[in-house]
């Protein structure tokens, strides 16, 4: 017997959103979190790409949007050190939209709530293992048996460890010391003081290291530290390190103002050997950390929605999907991994070189077909899962469609039909063919029009990926996807 369909090991951004998943696919997930309370430093300060599009697919971008500095097509992007610059670019796919990770985590928490989620924290894990039926998850005073257990952990977290899982990758060699600081005065403008002379929002780079200097809300100033030869320390960062290591780096004081939070970080460039390990997967940071471009969260959530409706068809008896979880989400990884390595090496060379490369660099991105290319990478939009073959969209996230229903009311676009994660039959045009699958398969099957549609019919995976485009093929796509495995009995959900 089991105590939880799933086990959730880390309530972070990646651990909620995959809970929710779960829950409204009717499954009883548990979320287990070594911190008393959520965390409150903002690690990461916003989301962006296609893991917007999920959201909405979801209901949850405008939630989360509400109230955020900035939601949209950024006027550019800095790749490591050379601008991207989209103004005057129509049709750029990546939007952002900045929020900070304490926010976002509680927006999260609160959905997940209203689902029902349970969350216990104050519960780190200690000893994991796996058996035929299920998996056991101990720690201090507790012990936890699920059918599937799941790290949403973080890099330095331990289930990747205890499961066996290797984590090949490299350290950076410098420490990058971050921070937060009120900034006086009644402007408004965090840049307003005279101290700031000579400095320019973003990275600014002296011999001795780089200094960023950026603002994220009014009144509020970011500061960040990388200096050459630093190495990580023990213990927190105090104001007067702080100021120390600009000292060193720009020669003079800062008037930064109020410290609100710092920290320290050195950035690792790593891949997990493998997502699976029986019983066990891996998610987000706990699978992959990249060492620059922000794309962690981005990567991170695509994780869990890809995960978390192959869970639950495995609870039901149908452990195909299950296996595709792996051979989809790293190579992904994989491929954001390569775009962040570049950004960093670009960002880590010095002198003349530097300065020569990110000159040509600069004068190339400021071509429209570079500019486009990479913003569609950033984007994530060259992600494919399968091999490629057939219809275009096949693979690929399924476009805001603009529909008509045939019958009154109904679905105005293709995200209000994702509000739950459910296979979708989208009949564009033409004629259905017959086949008894499409009643069985328990999908949904919606009819509606729109104009220049791209196939007859679209098979919507749950997580808003096509799995199939035409009439022709379609029922065996069905088949493929949603029937039980043969002499697979359901796990069964637990009450």
């Amino acid at each position: 017997m089991t105590d939880h369909d799933i086990v959730i090991v880390g309530a972070g951004p990646v651990g909620l959103l995959l809970a929710c998943e779960l829950s409204l696919c009717g499954a009883r997930p548990l979320l287990l979190d070594k911190r008393a309370e959520p965390g409150d430093l903002p690690k990461a300060n916003g989301i962006g790409g296609q893991i917007l599009d999920v959201l909405d697919h979801r209901g949850l971008l405008e939630r989360l949007s509400a109230g955020s500095p900035f939601f949209g097509v950024p006027p550019g992007f800095p790749f490591g050190p050379v601008p991207l610059r989209f103004a005057g670019l129509d049709g750029i796919p990546l939007r952002m939209l900045m929020i900070q990770q304490p926010r976002l985590e509680r927006l999260l928490g609160e959905r997940a709530a209203e689902l029902g989620v349970t969350v216990r924290r104050g519960r780190e894990v200690t000893a994991l293992a796996q058996d035929a039926d299920g998996v056991t998850v101990e720690g201090p005073g507790f012990a936890v048996r699920a059918r599937y257990a799941v790290g949403c952990d973080g890099g330095a977290g331990r289930v990747r460890t205890l499961a066996g899982i290797g984590f090949p990758g490299t350290t950076d060699g410098e420490v990058l010391r971050l921070g937060h600081f009120r900034a006086p005065g009644e402007s408004g403008d965090p840049f307003a003081d005279p101290g700031f002379a000579g400095l320019r929002p973003g990275w600014n780079r002296t011999p001795h290291g780089r200094l960023l200097i950026t603002s994220l809300q009014p009144g509020v100033r970011v500061a960040g530290v990388r200096e050459r030869g630093s190495r990580e320390q023990d213990g927190p960062v105090t104001p007067a390190e702080f100021g120390a290591a600009v000292r060193r780096v720009l020669g003079r004081d800062l008037p930064l103002g109020e410290p609100i939070w710092l920290s320290s970080t050195v950035s690792q460039a790593r891949l997990a050997e493998r997502y699976r390990a029986g019983r066990v997967f891996l998610a987000g940071d706990a699978a992959h950390l990249f060492p620059a471009g922000g794309s962690a969260l981005n990567v991170g959530l695509t994780d869990a929605v890809n995960l978390g409706w192959k869970l639950a068809a495995a609870l039901d008896g149908r452990a195909r999907p299950l296996d595709t979880y792996e051979a989809e989400r790293r190579p992904a990884a994989a491929r954001a991994l390569t775009l962040t390595r570049a950004q960093a090496v670009l960002d880590r060379l010095t002198g003349e070189d530097a300065e020569a490369l990110t000159a040509v660099l600069t004068e190339v991105f400021a071509f429209e077909q570079p500019a486009r290319h990479l913003a569609a990478l950033l984007n994530g939009s060259d992600v494919r899962y399968g091999d490629g073959a057939g219809h275009p969209l096949v693979g690929r996230l399924v476009p805001d469609l603009p529909l008509v229903p045939d019958a009154g009311g109904g679905a105005r676009r293709v995200a209000e039909l994702l509000r739950r994660p459910r296979f979708v039959l989208l009949h564009l045009a033409g004629e259905l063919p017959a086949d008894p699958v499409y009643a069985a398969a328990g999908l949904d099957v919606v009819r509606a029009r729109c104009a220049g549609p791209p196939a007859d019919a679209l098979l919507i995976r749950p997580d808003g990926y096509v799995a199939w485009a035409g009439t022709d093929g379609l029922a065996e796509a069905v088949r493929e996807w949603l029937a039980p495995v043969a002499g697979a009995a359901p796990a069964g959900r637990t009450g």
